[in-house]
């Protein structure tokens, strides 16, 4: 061996050994460093840096618990009602009343058909600016069918983060459903965030009557079920559903699906011993008959651990917002402040994407869609749900008056959902603390609605030229 490889096999050795020599001074705190370390029984932890707790670790939450009902009858806002000119650009009183409002079956210039389903005349009724009319009698009808007719096929849906099965049904209708996972006692777990949080089959019911009160009327029909999971499911399940379908420790029929979240056999959903509870949501109109829109919601959350959204970090973030169409003119925006008092008054922050109609062009309404993670606290109020009423301090005059009189009375929002949700074959299908919570939080909504008046009279600002279309004039 020639004296060079020699002296570079030496080096590479001595190098071996010296780092061995630093690990094992790290490890066992030997001295040879200069360094001591505070013992840790065999892990080594690193200081966090103060940035990154300041950032990350140790920022304010936006949301606060819960207090009493707001003892205020507002008798401001009221004023408002009677003289819409008092709303100061913040109550506006919008024109769509007084536009067209076309159907589907109008857009498409459909005749009746025969063998209509009730689910096609509902598709069909569906016009510019709602689902179905008020105290449209359709609606009853589409809810018994779902919940009484007799069910002949089941498939997975493909997509999403948790289990949902596709109904088929002997009249030709489909639904979408959501199986009990728990109990209604057990709420949101204080360590999940909310993209990690159970779906429960109870909110989408409760949304869809909340929503019909609130006279938005644009989330679709939804009602609770109680199925027999052997001749409901199982026997008329596709083949890959029934892959996961197994018998429990406790002698229940189980079965799991295939999903992002909660598929597997420790969340897997059980017959108690073959009942099984869950929400059914009418389909929507097949994308060939309506298609719709998809659009990224401006007030998206990060769906991160760590990370803020933009709007959680800018105040004045709707300025941008109301620069870009179609957030600039017509009604997306009040649409979107409506959405927000919807999500607030359930506590769902899941709200990452919405959608419209094609046919109706962008002056339409958006669709409330997928609430399975709503009324999981009755205890926690989250306001940063509120963003988009709180940053563009703007609310359609009905949607106000809606609230008003519900905060005011006769009749309180917890007693008309209590009476509302009676009608459903799953009845009670909210504990007492969440309804009681509706009427705290309407007070909350009614007191940001007032700040905003404050703060637009010391700024004596007028209404915003992107609104001008969109509120009735002199």
């Amino acid at each position: 061996m020639k004296l060079r490889e020699r002296v570079s096999l030496a080096c590479s050795a001595l190098g071996v050994i010296i780092t061995l020599a630093l690990v094992l001074d790290l490890q066992l705190d030997l001295g040879m460093s200069g360094v001591r370390l505070t013992p840790s029984h065999g892990r080594v932890r690193l200081p966090v840096p103060q940035a990154f707790r300041r950032k990350y670790l140790e920022r304010p939450n936006s949301s606060e618990s819960f207090g009493e009902v707001v003892e205020d009858d507002f008798k401001d806002l009221e004023l408002i009602m009677d003289d819409p000119s008092l709303g100061q650009g913040v109550v506006l009183l919008t024109m769509e009343h007084k536009t067209k409002n076309p159907t589907i079956s109008e857009k498409l210039k459909t005749k009746e058909l025969r063998n209509m389903t009730v689910l096609d005349y509902f598709h069909y009724g569906i016009s510019k600016l709602d689902l179905y009319r008020e105290n449209d009698p359709i609606v009853p009808q589409l809810l018994n069918e779902l919940a009484s007719t007799k069910i002949v096929h089941v498939e997975q849906k493909a997509g999403g983060t948790q289990l949902k099965l596709v109904i088929d049904y002997a009249t030709k209708i489909q639904a979408l459903f959501k199986p009990m996972r728990f109990p209604r006692e057990q709420g949101t777990l204080p360590n999940h965030f909310y993209f990690t949080d159970f779906e429960r089959h109870t909110a989408e019911i409760a949304t869809f009557h909340l929503d019909r009160l609130l006279g938005f009327r644009r989330a679709m029909p939804v009602t609770g079920r109680i199925l027999n999971i052997t001749s409901e499911i199982y026997e008329v399940a596709d083949d890959e559903l029934l892959k996961t379908f197994f018998i429990s420790p406790s002698n229940n029929k189980c079965f799991h699906g295939k999903c992002s979240y909660y598929c597997d056999t420790a969340h897997a959903i059980c017959g108690n011993p073959d009942k099984l509870e869950g929400s059914f949501a009418a389909f929507l109109p097949s994308k060939e008959m309506a298609p719709r829109k998809v659009w990224r919601h401006p007030w998206r959350r990060s769906y991160h651990k760590r990370r803020k959204a933009q709007w959680e970090q800018e105040s004045d973030y709707c300025n941008l917002v109301r620069d870009i169409a179609p957030y600039n003119s017509g009604r997306r925006l009040l649409d979107i402040i409506d959405m927000c008092v919807l999500d607030f008054l359930t506590g769902n922050m899941d709200r990452h994407h919405y959608e419209t109609f094609r046919l109706f062009g962008n002056d339409t309404f958006l669709l409330h869609l997928d609430h399975g993670r709503g009324f999981g606290s009755h205890s926690h109020d989250e306001f940063s749900i509120l963003a988009p009423l709180r940053q563009c301090c703007i609310i359609r005059h009905s949607t106000l008056r809606s609230i008003l009189s519900y905060h005011n009375g006769p009749t309180k929002l917890s007693e008309a959902m209590r009476n509302s949700l009676l009608s459903d074959p799953v009845a009670p299908v909210l504990l007492e603390p969440h309804l009681k919570a509706l009427d705290r939080r309407i007070g909350m909504i009614l007191q940001e609605v007032r700040t905003c008046l404050k703060k637009s009279g010391e700024q004596n600002e007028e209404l915003p030229n992107y609104l001008a279309a969109t509120v009735e004039g002199d």
